[in-house]
């Protein structure tokens, strides 16, 4: 099972990456971020297998980006911390740069839900 070391690097991008660089936290934070709070959410928006997601979602909680609520027992919620609703312009940005260079021309967009992608789409 991964864990969460935080880097020592002297690099700020470097450090951010140890917490940010994996594919299905990035992942897990979108869906965050557009209201996924349930473990059973994020398995069935992302289709992440349940062992994955469990070492994900504590990553993402000893770095601060998610609190459990409560912190023990069932049916918990996975709430976005101060530090992890601070990557929201992080995501509008990646989601702009992925609209602006990922896609054929015609090809159907997503849309960032404060409506960013817009003039784009």
């Amino acid at each position: 099972m991964k864990s969460y070391r935080p880097s020592r690097s002297p690099c700020p991008i470097g450090r951010a990456a140890r917490v940010l660089g994996d594919r299905w936290v990035i992942l897990i934070l979108r869906e965050a971020f557009l209201g996924a709070d349930r473990f059973e959410q994020f398995v069935e928006r992302m289709g992440i297998n349940r062992a994955a997601l469990t070492s994900r979602l504590e990553i993402l909680q000893e770095a601060d980006l998610i609190r459990r609520e409560p912190p023990e027992g069932k049916r918990a919620r996975y709430v976005l911390t101060e530090r992890g609703e601070a990557l929201v312009p992080l995501f509008r940005e990646m989601a702009q740069w992925g609209s602006d260079h990922l896609f054929e021309d015609g090809e159907a967009r997503g849309q960032w839900p404060d409506g960013g992608l817009s003039a784009h789409a």
